[in-house]
Parts: C-alpha cells; structure tokens; sequence
C-alpha cells in the first residue's frame, strides 16, 4: 500500500517528537527523500508526490507547504488553529514503518546542513536536476532516485 507524502511526514514528525529528537521542516523533507529512495531500491513508491530540486535539496512541495510556517526551527507539534481532520495520522503499516523509523532515526542524527550537502553529491539526482539553478523547482526523475541508490551511491541508513 502506498501512502502521500503528508501522511508519511505526519508519521516521521510524530515519532521524532515522541522520540525527544524533533526534526525541522529541511529535515523532514531530506527524510523523505531518502525513505523514497529506499523505497526505489526495492522497485516500488513511497508515495507518489514529486521531489523537486529546490536550492537547498530535494522538496516534497506538498509536506513543504504544510509546515513552512515552521521556518528552521524543529517541528513540535501543529498548532491547535491548523487542527484538521488532515492532521490525523493515518495507519502505516509495520513493514512501512520498519523502513521508515531507519531512515528517519539514521537521519536526523545529522545536522540539516550535513543532510543538505548530503544531497547535493556531484553528478546525483539533485545535481543534475537542479543544474546550477536552471532546474530550480523541477522535478527529479524517479529513475535518477532509483539508479543513486540501487548503485549505492545514496543510502537511508
């Protein structure tokens, strides 16, 4: 079962919170970018929302609207005001979650800036998408994911 990327962060973001280990908006979509990697690896989607190559890395435009309003300071909670049945967290299931936590636990161990240079690795997916800025906003192929990974040149955890 595939989930949206909105559904997977409300997930990430719960568990670091529960873990004491609250992550920021940059992230929580760097996060989510390697857990579709890990996905691709084993040929199948995480979600089916884009990734696009923004300056600072990988973007989930979606999630990224959802909590900009969080700026870079670490993501606590949603404010009781945006309170939506949309911020319930829907069921993953544990071969998901299993995953997911892997990435997110190896993850948010580092700095946002070390994730961000993480992501900008000569001749990767964000590189070549982002192109010195021509490509500000596009979207990074799937297969350009899929091949940095199942080649081992990325890794989740």
């Amino acid at each position: 079962m595939k989930y949206s990327a909105l559904d997977l962060a409300k997930y990430i973001l719960q568990k670091c919170i529960d873990d004491s280990r609250p992550i920021s908006n940059l992230q929580l979509q760097k996060i989510l970018y390697y857990v579709q990697g890990e996905f691709l690896k084993e040929d199948r989607k995480a979600f089916d929302d884009p990734i696009e190559a923004w300056m600072f890395g990988p973007v989930v435009p979606s999630v990224y609207e959802r909590y900009c309003m969080n700026g870079a300071m670490p993501i606590l909670s949603v404010p009781d005001w945006m309170k939506t049945e949309e911020d319930k967290i829907s069921e993953i299931s544990e071969e998901v979650k299993k995953i997911v936590d892997k990435v997110a636990e190896a993850k948010r161990a580092l700095s946002p800036w070390d994730m961000v240079r993480a992501t900008h690795e000569k001749d990767g997916p964000w590189d070549t998408t982002y192109a010195d800025g021509k490509g500000n906003h596009k979207e990074i192929s799937l297969d350009r994911i899929k091949k940095s990974f199942k080649d081992g040149r990325e890794r989740g955890f």
